[in-house]
């Protein structure tokens, strides 16, 4: 199936797999409640020493072409985490993606801000009644709120390389549920047709109604249009892939381009530097161009919207 090249003497380890709850991940044990994201960790060899990564080369992915048949192999040579940490670090990367996303604007208004309650509602005695000195009191509809929330900052930092580290790990782990299809951006190229996308996808072994995430190096516009009413489509280029969507996904989709992209960005001998690291964080925070996220729009010619 797979194997781990390492430099140090090693001992064999029960595979597990990746079960992301909030309280499971930090467990020993390898008995997990299996929630919503949940992909076979590939067998690994451990260490006696601990190290941060190590070198994991997945089993041969098939290449398929636009018919569906197999014409070639593809590997994927990527740097993953030890079994010990793999959970922890892949946790806190999604926590890390999904906090940095939260607007903070929340805002309400205190009985200091609400407007009116100048005037006392009602004599202070003979009424029978508790005494009032607002209407804006927190008690009272329309009132102030007590400890409300007020606009504030959620993000959180992490280490670039931790951050790079899980991404690796969780193609990994995906790396089973992989497929490796030619370039088809030419088949698209007099006009978009979602039917004929489905159809394409049901040739390479995928359900449209399970979801699936697309790499491509680039999307063309007639591929983006063919694809975006398919609501369990997802569809990325590297300046917008993203942790949260690869567990997401049960079917993993490639492009030959993704796979030497992935292999040279998440490899194990990649050495490039922390710009590199920072200008694609900006990008991905600056903008989403060239993703398919089911968003909603105009059905093209011939087009079949599944949900």
């Amino acid at each position: 199936m797979a194997s781990v090249f390492l430099t140090t003497a090693t001992t064999a380890t029960t595979p597990t797999s990746l079960s992301f709850t909030s309280s499971s991940i930090f467990l020993s044990s390898h008995q997990f409640h299996i929630h919503k994201f949940n992909f076979p960790i590939l067998p690994l060899k451990s260490t006696t020493t601990t190290s941060l990564s190590i070198s994991c080369k997945a089993s041969p992915i098939p290449v398929l072409n636009f018919s569906g048949e197999k014409v070639g192999e593809s590997f994927l040579d990527l740097r993953s985490a030890p079994p010990s940490t793999a959970r922890a670090v892949v946790h806190r990367a999604v926590v890390t993606d999904l906090q940095n996303k939260r607007r903070g604007t929340a805002s309400t208004l205190t009985r200091a801000e609400v407007s009116g309650g100048g005037r006392k509602p009602y004599p202070q005695k003979k009424t029978g009644r508790a005494r009032r000195g607002s209407n804006r009191t927190p008690l009272r509809p329309g009132g102030g709120v007590i400890f409300g929330p007020k606009p504030r900052d959620w993000s959180v930092k992490i280490n670039r390389k931790e951050k790079r580290l899980a991404i690796s790990t969780a193609v990994a782990s995906a790396a089973s549920s992989a497929v490796v299809v030619e370039d088809f951006g030419a088949e698209f190229a007099e006009k978009p047709r979602t039917r004929e996308f489905i159809a394409a996808m049901k040739r390479w072994g995928l359900d449209p109604k399970e979801k699936a995430m697309f790499l491509m190096t680039e999307v063309p516009e007639n591929v983006r249009l063919s694809s975006r009413n398919i609501g369990t489509l997802k569809m990325h280029t590297p300046r917008t892939l993203n942790l949260f969507d690869i567990l997401d996904a049960e079917k993993l989709v490639l492009t030959q381009g993704a796979v030497d992209y992935l292999n040279q960005r998440y490899g194990a001998d990649y050495l490039g530097s922390d710009d590199e690291d920072e200008e694609e964080e900006d990008d991905y925070e600056g903008g989403e161009e060239g993703v398919v996220d089911g968003e909603e729009g105009p059905a093209t010619e011939d087009s079949d919207v599944v949900n």
